[in-house]
């Protein structure tokens, strides 16, 4: 199968269910009848979507012996590792409502690489310590994408909540208390493989990148991301931090977060025309 059609029939699952969860949990008053978790045949497409994603990743981050990589397969990679978190966290824990926002935009993401098809090629690529730093911020980036999905939810069902509007989505949706200490949880992982992401690259620069660390743009959010992840933390456990106050700390430092690789990319890459 030609590897478009691998892209086009992912986005069009992705797509088809975010519209099938638009039309079954998000819209009307159906209070009455609200619709349980994600249905054994959603599951099963959805499964079948992340395989497709994934065989258009493998293909193109390694298209032959070498790695390659780039802004548009890094807003795949995060995405497909995503909705594969949620896939999975799916079966223990009450997650509706995250597909609203994840099923749209990994729809768009399985179709950037195509797009952008211009990619670098990562030196190193075949080292112990660059996998394992490699693995440590693509799972990073994607549970802090989780993360902010999980917290522009909340925003949206306390601002709901508020004014007195209950959909089906929102009316089975846990507690927020509950919510919210998934989103910790999920912020605690990430925080714990951002910070062996940075010690790895500050300690391994030469190892990793061929050069001594230096402080680039890249350097220079990702510090700025961590630092904002710290006083995050450090104000829920010291201050209770929490409402508003958590979403909005926790979307700053995925605002930066994201500005740190993918942000720098695009720059070089759609901007200035660079692969490297």
């Amino acid at each position: 199968m030609p590897p478009i059609l691998l892209h086009l029939l992912a986005a069009a699952l992705y797509a088809g269910l975010a519209v099938v969860f638009w039309r079954t949990r998000w819209r009307g008053p159906l209070l009455d009848r609200p619709v349980r978790g994600i249905v054994p045949w959603e599951r099963a497409l959805l499964l079948v979507a992340l395989v497709l994603h994934g065989a258009t990743l493998g293909g193109e981050i390694f298209p032959d012996a070498e790695m390659r990589f780039g802004f548009s397969l890094a807003l795949s990679l995060i995405m497909w590792l995503a909705i594969a978190f949620y896939w999975i966290e799916s079966l223990y824990a009450r997650m509706d409502g995250l597909q609203m926002f994840g099923l749209p935009l990994a729809a768009v993401c399985v179709l950037l690489p195509p797009l952008f098809p211009e990619q670098h090629m990562v030196v190193n690529a075949g080292s112990t310590i660059f996998r394992a730093h490699f693995l440590m911020a693509m799972l990073a980036y994607s549970l802090f994408t989780l993360a902010a999905l999980h917290a522009v939810l909340m925003a949206v069902a306390e601002s709901n909540l508020h004014r007195g509007r209950l959909t089906p989505l929102l009316s089975g949706l846990p507690p927020l208390l509950t919510m919210e200490a998934l989103l910790f949880r999920m912020i605690h992982i990430a925080f714990a493989l951002l910070t062996l992401t940075l010690a790895s690259g500050i300690l391994f620069s030469e190892d990793l990148f061929g050069k001594p660390l230096s402080f680039t743009h890249k350097t220079v959010f990702a510090i700025v991301s961590w630092l904002i992840f710290v006083a995050l933390l450090a104000g829920r456990h010291l201050r209770g931090w929490r409402g508003r106050t958590a979403l909005r700390w926790t979307l700053a430092g995925f605002v930066a977060l994201l500005l740190a690789y993918v942000g720098s990319r695009f720059v070089l890459e759609v901007i200035l025309g660079r692969t490297a």
